[in-house]
């Protein structure tokens, strides 16, 4: 019997490609659909991208049995939508970040572990292959423990194709949770360390001068439970043209004891240069394995998590890390622990 998955909120294209993977699975069933925003609904009705039942989400969570909601509202919107399906007895799954506010991390956390209810979220990052060879090799031991790690997730802002929501005060919640989030999650995931303490974080306008609210630059420096260190930089800041194609694109340096460990997302190998190395080997990337849908589908129903998969409890704390660093970025705070 299949899982029955409503979906509410489509404002952000993501959202999509669980909509696709739902529509092709045989353990879903998409029963229902809902968008409040006329526009959005509009559109994608008349594209024919989808089927929409319901123009009021309190009318579907009511008159719909579904067993999972699918979240992908505005990013501000989603943690207050999550929250109402656990409350109507739902397990619940959302597009990245699943909320903006830590009151919103803590009500969620609540509401599952009172209920047994399952909380997904689409952390794509840990099921690419460059991330999944990265964390075998460091496990592995082949670069020895991490000590120093810089990683650059910079995104084309792409301007006149981003929603109009994006850039609406108080609707994005910043773009350390927007983007740094895969990072912030994949981090402990590879290294087995979590992060301790952020040293600093900024966020500030750059590139999108019209919308000076929006802070499109993005870095932070942390501080991992071992000492190591941490850069990173998730700006706005890459050329449209190339986009997401550029080498650039998430890419990762892990520094150990005992050698050094280059990979990205778009770089066909990773790069291994050990310590008693001159030149480094350059290695195939690891094949695909189970996604994050899969660990979710697993965990609702009821089966043990397996090795590296994304539980509910590190969704919870992955979306309270990100924030909780956004918020310093927004602070200017500098030298918090996280403990």
């Amino acid at each position: 019997m299949p899982h029955r998955i409503a979906f509410i909120g489509f404002r952000h294209g993501h959202i999509l490609s669980l909509y696709d993977a739902a529509q092709q699975r045989d353990d879903l069933e998409i029963v229902a659909a809902c968008e409040e925003h006329s526009s959005t609904r509009a559109d994608l009705t008349d594209s024919g991208r989808v089927e929409f039942t319901h123009d009021s989400a309190t009318d579907l969570l009511r008159d719909n049995d579904c067993d999972i909601v699918a979240v992908g509202d505005t990013y501000a919107r989603r943690g207050s939508l999550l929250l109402a399906a656990l409350e109507a007895g739902r397990h619940v799954i959302a597009d990245k970040p699943a909320c903006t506010r830590l009151s919103e991390v803590h009500q969620i956390e609540e509401a599952a572990a009172e209920s047994g209810l399952q909380v997904g979220c689409m952390l794509t990052m840990r099921d690419s292959r460059f991330m999944r060879t990265t964390r075998r090799l460091v496990m592995e031991g082949a670069i020895g423990e991490v000590h120093a790690l810089q990683f650059g997730g910079q995104h084309p802002l792409l301007l006149g194709s981003r929603p109009d929501w994006y850039f609406e005060p108080g609707e994005h919640g910043g773009t350390i949770n927007d983007i740094g989030i895969h990072a912030i999650d994949a981090i402990p995931w590879v290294s087995g360390h979590q992060i301790a303490r952020i040293e600093a974080a900024r966020c500030w306008n750059a590139f999108a001068s019209q919308f000076p609210h929006f802070g499109d630059g993005a870095q932070m420096m942390l501080t991992l439970d071992n000492g190591a260190g941490v850069m990173g930089d998730v700006s706005y800041f890459a050329p449209d043209a190339p986009g997401y194609s550029m080498s650039y694109y998430w890419r990762m340096t892990w520094w150990g004891r005992e050698g050094v460990l280059e990979a990205g997302v778009n770089l066909p190998t990773v790069h291994l240069l050990r310590a008693d190395d001159k030149e480094g080997e350059h290695l195939p990337l690891d094949e695909g394995g189970d996604n994050y849908l899969d660990a979710f589908l697993r965990s609702v129903d009821g089966e043990p998590a397996t090795d590296g998969a994304l539980t509910t409890a590190q969704v919870i704390a992955s979306s309270r890390q990100a924030i909780r660093i956004q918020a310093a970025a927004d602070a200017g705070e500098t030298s918090v622990d996280l403990a």
